[in-house]
């Protein structure tokens, strides 16, 4: 059961891999609103981080890519650098959890440097959530405060594209991510410390020098049973 929550998160971490960068390539972060003038017109509009996206009734969609970034409102300037950091950091925090799974070779099979490991990998998860959240969330409430703002006009008002929630639950899907991770490695630590401190009782006792060494052994073994377990 230990092991499948690791498993779960690795691959959740691939789930939210692949929807930072859907979320960074889709280009429905901002869509046109049907009403006053634009419902009888029935033009559609996507604003994204890279490109728009255009079209009439009738009429094939064309996008096209921003000629400048500083065309772009400050919201989306942002969420381009954060994006791209995320995904960078995502991707990152999937090979640092890969080498802290136990059935992994690597750290020379030391449970406590894996333990370590496996805690930066949900560290990172959790601080990739937070980048993915702000730039979404930033941008969904700036188009909701342009949305209500009665001096704008009917054809400057968008509406919360479909990119956004997917940005949303991505960024739940990482949070959820580092919180398994730093679960287990809790309570990882929790039953490397209580060897060390069996360990620790026995050399306490006066227990010869080779059944101390046995017994190391033996703890060590049983310990690297319960882990597998």
């Amino acid at each position: 059961m230990k092991e499948k929550l690791e498993v779960l998160a690795l691959v959740l971490g691939f789930i939210g891999l692949f929807g930072t960068i859907a979320v960074t390539a889709l280009p429905t972060w901002k869509v046109s609103a049907f009403i006053g003038a634009n419902l009888i017109v029935m033009e559609e509009l996507w604003e994204g981080l890279w490109m728009t996206c255009y079209r009439q009734i009738d009429i094939k969609m064309q996008c096209k890519a921003y000629d400048s970034l500083l065309i772009l409102p400050a919201e989306l300037q942002a969420a381009r650098g954060l994006m791209c950091a995320s995904i960078a950091l995502v991707f990152i925090s999937l090979v640092v959890t890969g080498f802290g799974l136990k059935r992994i070779n690597c750290c020379a099979d030391n449970m406590r440097s894996k333990n370590i490991t496996l805690a930066i990998g949900g560290s990172l998860y959790l601080i990739s959530f937070l980048i993915t959240l702000i730039p979404v969330s930033w941008v969904g409430h700036s188009i909701i405060r342009q949305f209500y703002n009665p001096t704008s006009h009917d054809a400057q008002k968008r509406e919360l594209g479909q990119a956004l929630f997917i940005g949303w639950a991505t960024s739940g899907i990482l949070l959820v991510t580092g919180i398994i991770l730093l679960v287990r490695y809790d309570k990882r630590r929790l039953q490397e410390d209580q060897l060390d401190n069996e360990i620790y009782l026995m050399e306490e006792k006066n227990v010869p020098k080779q059944d101390t060494v046995y017994q190391l052994k033996t703890e060590s073994s049983l310990y690297k049973q319960k882990e597998y377990v």
